[in-house]
């Protein structure tokens, strides 16, 4: 059945609201509302207007490059990718074998830098303005500036804990954003025991901030009950990886789905089977593809990950302060999976102090410095890599022919996974606040917010066209519009302008693309 805000009403009748840009996220998407002559909401999406590219022209690469250049889908999480590509490219050096105990804990401590600061940066320079200000607040406050100006000291604590997961990263890729480190079958270089000591020093401040960071997220969430409680909420599908235990991995392990009651859809799934558990569905409206379970398909198998779901699958998590946030996190809901959208933020900062733990523990670890760094195996031609990136499940797939050139890649990225339930937050929130009201700029962050829970990464989400019409714009070097170019989904070419009058094409009056 259709959404009840995806009615057959004539879109030709209704007034059109357009929230563009998408504030405070990676990346570029607008959201449409279509609104009745009473202001009543008859249709609200979320549209990803940007096309990469990536799935396509790493085709015919060596596969020995993926890694480095898939991380360049992002400046935010790289190394997620740059793990995930490694992964999955192991299985062409080093087949079914496993990587040695130092490189796979290198990969582990440089997952756990990554996910502490990307969680940081989106908590405390994304979220944190509209959690301590309010949604209403004037917008020149609400944002990492106002915060810095009103909670000096908070600002700062997000700001070091941001550096010190990318001060790891540097010193174990040699560069903080695009570095490289991971390769398939191993890790590249060694840490030496001078750069693990100078981690070692201030984890202990860290994991207090990650512990003070996580009770104002609470304290935020709770404070704000009844109503942040209700704010999108709505039942989902939640996906994640998990160990054999049931324990939380964000670099390894098998998949677990559970539904909105905390039942067991499906339980230690091989991500290799990915393709019998997962089909991707393509829209005419936006580049981004939307993922559900094969079984259940596409109205009942959407599913959601990411923090929130990494926090309601666990059996348990395997660091002490982060498992009693979970168990008080899981209590308040009752002993059920927690659906608000807004509980996000609550679960991402149980995430992050889990990462900090980590690393305190893998620092401790004499693997750590060890120089055993590749592993030996009989090579296969196809490989699957899986892993929890900040935003969630994060799946590259590769098969390489004869020659040793990637032949096929296939990427769903976390807030690919998440990309029905964005559509079903802003949608809720629509609903709620918006029908019958006379639109003002606070009601429109109020969606912005809700798709902001996600801390989506439009940029790496964007791989595959699909029906979507490809639109391709020249524009000359004093701004004017030479020519455009639509590519539809049949392959077939249209100019739709005609160049008679020229078209003001500054980057001030650049038009959003259609929807």
């Amino acid at each position: 059945m259709p959404h009840p805000l995806e009615t057959a009403t004539d879109p030709a009748s209704l007034n059109r609201v357009v929230i563009e840009p998408v504030s405070r996220v990676e990346g570029h998407g607008k959201v449409t509302l279509l609104l009745d002559e009473h202001r009543r909401v008859q249709q609200a999406r979320l549209h990803i207007v940007e096309f990469r590219g990536f799935e396509r022209f790493i085709q015919g690469r060596p596969y020995w490059e993926v890694p480095t250049l898939v991380q360049r889908l992002c400046g935010i999480c790289p190394v997620s990718h740059l793990l995930a590509a490694s992964k999955a490219c192991d299985a062409f050096v080093i087949g079914h074998a496993s990587l040695t105990p130092t490189a796979e804990k290198l990969r582990r401590l440089l997952h756990f830098a990554q996910v502490l600061q990307s969680n940081a940066l989106h908590f405390f320079h994304l979220a944190s303005p509209d959690l301590l200000f309010g949604f209403d607040d004037a917008v020149a406050h609400r944002n990492i500036v106002g915060v810095l100006q009103d909670e000096r000291e908070l600002g700062l604590q997000g700001i070091r804990m941001r550096k010190y997961g990318q001060e790891i990263i540097r010193l174990l890729t040699g560069k903080r954003v695009h570095g490289t480190g991971s390769v398939p079958g191993g890790f590249n270089k060694p840490l030496s025991v001078a750069d693990r000591d100078l981690m070692r020093a201030d984890i202990g401040q860290i994991i207090a901030w990650c512990d003070s960071a996580l009770a104002l997220a609470r304290d935020l969430f709770l404070r704000g009950q009844p109503e942040q409680g209700r704010f999108a909420n709505f039942p989902s599908g939640f996906m994640s990886l998990v160990r054999p235990d049931g324990a939380a991995d964000l670099y390894d392990g098998a998949l677990r789905v559970k539904d909105a009651q905390g039942q067991l859809i499906v339980d230690q799934v091989d991500v290799h089977d990915y393709q019998q558990l997962i089909v991707e569905e393509v829209k005419p409206w936006t580049y981004m593809k939307f993922p559900h379970l094969r079984a259940l398909g596409p109205e009942h198998g959407w599913y959601r990950v990411g923090p929130l779901a990494r926090i309601n699958n666990a059996t348990y998590l395997d660091t002490p302060r982060a498992e009693a946030a979970r168990a008080e996190f899981i209590a308040w809901g009752g002993g059920r999976p927690v659906t608000a959208s807004l509980a996000q933020h609550w679960a991402r900062m149980i995430d992050t102090l889990h990462c900090a733990e980590g690393i305190a523990r893998l620092l401790d670890d004499p693997d750590i410095i060890g120089t055993d760094l590749m592993a030996t195996g009989t090579p296969l031609r196809e490989g699957i890599g899986v892993i929890e990136a900040p935003r969630g499940t994060l799946l590259h797939h590769y098969r390489i022919g004869d020659d040793d050139l990637v032949e096929y890649a296939n990427l769903i990225v976390s807030t690919t996974h998440n990309n029905t339930a964005m559509n079903e937050a802003v949608r809720s929130v629509a609903a709620e606040y918006f029908d019958g009201r006379e639109i003002t700029e606070g009601l429109l962050n109020h969606i912005e917010v809700a798709i902001r829970a996600y801390d989506p990464c439009l940029s790496c989400a964007t791989h595959a066209v699909g029906k979507m019409p490809l639109r391709i714009e020249v524009v000359e070097a004093d701004g004017q519009l030479a020519d455009v170019l639509l590519k539809h989904e049949d392959g077939t070419l249209e100019r739709p302008m005609a160049h008679a009058a020229p078209v003001d094409r500054t980057p001030a009056n650049w038009p959003p693309l259609d929807a």
